[in-house]
């Protein structure tokens, strides 16, 4: 049996080892090129993973507190995160026994990128690839526009001039370069830099707000409705969901069966971001988040937040990348273009697929909510029900157990101990996350739509004053902060 496993992991990682030897070379230029453009490490992985778990969330997670109040928050945080790191560990399990399975038959994936949808495909058949298919392509979809709609969000507080609707517009141009960006091979740099502008606006928010002090008469009243405690703790689901593309990042690695740990490592990175950064606004500004979904809006205007929102326009548009190049490896697929060798040919292909997210951003810009609603509704099932399932599936004869790939460790429980915790999931994310989550939600997202109204043209901005009035104490670097009077459930039409 032992032999057996040794030839498996020849299998596996010899043909990474061979592309990797094929992809080197001793020209200086392409040593270079290499070094910034063409990753496929453990290292790799993590800046990919961390880079793209925390995102235009870090700004949304002060509101959710305030939807939960801090020790919720805090709980929802650590629970949703060692769940989220399980679940992608599932993933890597399910994607190394798909490829393992295909490798003993010969089938050469050197010109092809796997999927989640094939990995289900494979190894349970085609009604499990459908709905893998469905609610992937889906959930992506809208993650990209969340990306789209937080660019328009965040570069008003620098710039008022234009709507949030006009910067929607120009951002979905910019982030349809995209298509020119080939594979997760080639988000090296990116995802580096993506980590280090997070780094920097987590700890800015922090600081931030710790200078700032509390606001006079601060409140921190949460939680006070199930509403808004259930719709917060979706938007910490979605927080920790990041790992829709978990395959994509692992067929970029050389050696794949390396990934196991590496998103758990990546989310208690990212989790000295969140939980500090969104306890200090919470502390300082309490239930005025109720009514500011984004963190940027709340903050005195200085030359730092300046810098904060510029570093998070430039990571929402690698998160962006991220999202929507698993759609775009989809899309060339069934036009059969997956396999081109042409840059250009396959960037031209891929257009088609800005266009739905750029229309769906204009139509609901309702930054923060969405979030929550992509959360309960996609993130629910995408990352944590089917996966779960599907390892339960998989592996639940005993051929399959005995002969496979990676067998769980006796820290989990055998196989008994991980098909207690994947049932576990299911029932909580099923009934807490889609069920309690999807329906208060749902309630908060109409209340925008009431409130606002599809394709509204600057969603929470401020109102406008005329030229002689002062500018609203929220944009206002001296003036102090008061307490909001309104109701709290949603924002209120400016």
């Amino acid at each position: 049996m032992a032999s057996s496993e040794k030839v498996v992991e020849t299998v596996v990682a010899g043909n990474y080892v061979a592309m990797e030897t094929e992809g080197k070379s001793k020209d200086i230029k392409s040593k270079v090129s290499n070094f910034f453009w063409h990753g496929g490490s453990v290292y790799d992985a993590w800046f990919s993973c961390a880079s793209n778990q925390v995102a235009q969330v870090l700004l949304t997670l002060p509101y959710s507190f305030s939807q939960l109040g801090m020790l919720s928050g805090i709980l929802f945080q650590l629970f949703y995160g060692l769940m989220g790191s399980w679940t992608a560990y599932i993933i890597s399990v399910l994607y190394v026994e798909y490829r393992t399975r295909k490798e003993r038959e010969k089938v050469d994936f050197r010109n092809h990128v796997i999927q989640w949808f094939e990995v289900l495909d494979g190894l349970l058949g085609k009604h499990w690839r459908n709905v893998g298919l469905a609610f992937n392509c889906t959930f992506l979809l809208f993650g990209s526009v969340i990306q789209l709609i937080a660019c328009a969000s965040n570069i008003y507080y620098i710039n008022d001039n234009l709507d949030k609707r006009t910067w929607t517009y120009i951002f979905g141009a910019c982030c349809a370069t995209t298509v020119f960006i080939p594979s997760f091979h080639n988000y090296r740099i990116w995802s580096f830099l993506g980590l280090l502008m997070t780094t920097y606006t987590a700890w800015y928010l922090t600081v931030a707000s710790l200078l700032h002090g509390q606001v006079e008469g601060v409140m921190h009243s949460g939680p006070t409705k199930l509403v808004l405690y259930f719709t917060g703790a979706t938007n910490i689901l979605y927080t920790f969901g990041g790992h829709a593309v978990t395959v994509e990042i692992m067929h970029a690695m050389w050696k794949p069966q390396k990934f196991k740990a590496i998103y758990l490592l990546a989310t208690l990175y990212v989790l000295t971001l969140t939980l500090p950064s969104a306890a200090a606004v919470y502390w300082a500004f309490g239930d005025m988040l109720l009514n500011h979904s984004n963190a940027f809006s709340i903050l005195p205007r200085s030359p730092f937040r300046d810098m904060a929102v510029i570093l998070m326009l430039i990571h929402q548009f690698i998160t962006f990348g991220f999202a929507c190049t698993p759609l775009y490896f989809v899309w060339e697929k069934a036009i059969g273009m997956h396999e081109c060798r042409s840059l250009c040919k396959r960037a031209a292909a891929r257009l088609p697929v800005v266009i739905p997210i750029w229309f769906l951003a204009i139509v609901f810009p309702f930054f923060g909510p969405i979030n929550s609603t992509v959360g309960s509704l996609l993130v629910s099932f995408t990352v944590y029900i089917i996966p779960a399932l599907a390892h339960i599936f998989t592996f639940r004869s005993a051929p399959a157990r005995e002969n496979a790939v990676n067998k769980p460790s006796k820290y989990f429980g055998r196989w008994v101990g991980t098909f207690i915790i994947n049932i576990f999931i299911v029932v909580w994310v099923l009934i807490v996350g889609f069920g309690f989550g999807g329906w208060a939600s749902m309630i908060n997202f109409v209340n925008q739509i009431d409130t606002f109204g599809l394709f509204t043209k600057c969603y929470q901005c401020p109102p406008q004053l005329p030229p002689s009035s002062s500018p609203p104490n929220f944009l206002n670097a001296t003036a102090p902060l008061s307490p909001p009077t309104a109701n709290l459930t949603h924002p209120h039409r400016p």
